[in-house]
């Protein structure tokens, strides 16, 4: 729990953790399975507190989601054995959030609206760029855009957040991105930022003239001075923008060079395409097939490592979300976040986990746990034997490959032993058929890919 709970806390997502502890009379003696609970999650938990036979238990798991909600951090409360029997009191009713948050459309101050609307109004090319941050307010955000007729991309974690099929649509930005992304965003004369950090991963120039819109305070100018930096709920400030940008009439339309240099992409990824070195699958030709065949409605789990990298790069996103460790960046995320998606969203959407082998062997044993609740979570592994992305920074450092090799099962093989469909690839050729076959199987089922280490 403590790694998901790190997950959870550097990337903004609200969680309440509940654990069990031993009773309050035996704490301090050193009684079999004793652990202080409340010291060892300080360090992740925001709100952390133990409950106790006289608390007051109504309000202490109110301010517990209180805070988890408002804050977007870690609430836990730990119980002991005693607390866990206890019978409810007529007087401690469960509360709801009816005037306990409050609405969260907070209006940016005026003088901060208008810088930006005087940016906006004098710039001739800007470009919009999306963060994770701005998941829910798409809809205004790409009408502004078009009205702008302006690129849009977004940082790695928003992947999806715009189709990579819209007109104005360039993919991802960074590390993980597209030469498309890149280009716009040099050819610019204004980024108008929204929902995202300045991370080093996210790739977002510091030299540009810069609009910064974020609902956080503390996530404005955080790694650097920028030109205009708003504060305000991104669908109220979006609404303003909307209204009071008057000059459109300066702004190239940007729509034709966008088609352009996505053809130029496309022509570059069918090159890339063909490339074999005879040592496995590229993950060029994982991709390609993935975005073919993925449905359109798919909840799209990413791992750690190359094959991050690879799906940012290659997949051609429609409506897809993705979901992925942003900042923590723990190895092994996707098969679990898919048993989370599930949870949350049933047989209504396909739950997709992209993982390397490396990222999938953290938690292998939990594929029995989709087999026995029947989850149908599709699981793509592309094992190359290697933890291939710290093999390629130590190179990167010029120093000699080390201690990153695997020795793996066979994982198509594991999967049937555990009751799942599994099914092992080999050559580019079979990819179409295996993933048909796992997609239109009934319950969770395995691909697993034979890849090139260095096609990626």
């Amino acid at each position: 729990m403590f790694t998901g709970l790190w997950d959870a806390k550097v990337d903004r997502a609200p969680i309440l953790a509940l654990t069990g502890q031993v009773a309050t009379q035996v704490v301090g003696t050193g009684n079999f399975q004793e652990v202080d609970l409340v010291n060892a999650f300080n360090a992740v938990a925001e709100f952390n507190h133990r409950v106790e036979h006289k608390s007051k238990h109504s309000e202490l798991m109110s301010l517990a989601i209180k805070t988890a909600i408002i804050k977007r951090d870690v609430s836990h409360l730990t119980f002991p054995d005693e607390v866990q029997e206890l019978t409810v009191d007529n007087n401690e009713r469960a509360q709801d959030p009816i005037d306990r948050i409050t609405a969260m459309t907070i209006s940016p101050p005026l003088e901060s609206i208008a810088k930006a609307v005087k940016m906006l109004n004098n710039a001739s090319r800007p470009t919009i760029i999306v963060g994770h941050g701005a998941r829910f307010h798409m809809d205004a955000i790409i009408d502004f855009a078009e009205k702008l007729n302006c690129p849009v991309m977004t940082t790695f974690k928003a992947k999806g957040q715009i189709s990579d099929n819209h007109p104005l649509g360039c993919g991802v930005l960074g590390r993980s991105g597209t030469p498309i992304a890149s280009w716009f965003m040099n050819e610019s004369d204004l980024l108008l930022v929204i929902g995202a950090s300045f991370s080093n991963h996210s790739g977002i120039s510091p030299k540009k003239p810069t609009i910064q819109i974020d609902f956080d305070p503390m996530a404005l100018s955080k790694f650097h001075k920028v030109e205009a930096a708003v504060w305000g709920e991104i669908s109220v400030t979006m609404k303003l923008l909307r209204e009071q940008v008057t000059i459109y009439e300066n702004k190239i339309d940007r729509t034709n060079e966008i088609n352009q240099r996505r053809a130029i992409w496309h022509k570059e990824k069918a090159k890339r395409l063909l490339e074999d070195r005879h040592k496995g699958v590229s993950s060029i030709a994982v991709f390609d097939a993935l975005s073919a065949l993925t449905p359109e409605n798919a909840v799209v789990c990413v791992d750690v490592g190359n094959n991050a990298y690879s799906l940012g790069r290659y997949f051609e996103s429609k409506q897809q979300t993705f979901l992925m460790s942003g900042y923590l960046g723990s190895i092994g995320f996707a098969f679990p976040a898919a048993m989370g998606a599930w949870a949350a969203v049933g047989q209504q959407r396909p739950i997709i986990a992209v993982a390397g082998d490396g990222g999938f062997c953290q938690y292998l044993a939990e594929l029995t746990t989709a087999v026995k609740y029947k989850m149908p979570i599709k699981t793509i592994i592309l094992n190359n034997s290697e933890l291939g992305k710290i093999s390629k920074e130590q190179r990167a450092g010029e120093f000699d490959v080390w201690a990153t090799d695997l020795v793996n099962p066979n994982f198509a093989e594991y999967a049937n032993g555990c009751g799942a469909l599994g099914i092992q690839v080999t050559s580019a050729d079979q990819l179409n058929t295996a993933l048909q076959t796992i997609f239109a199987h009934d319950g969770p089922a395995l691909v697993e890919v034979i890849t090139d280490v260095g096609l990626i």
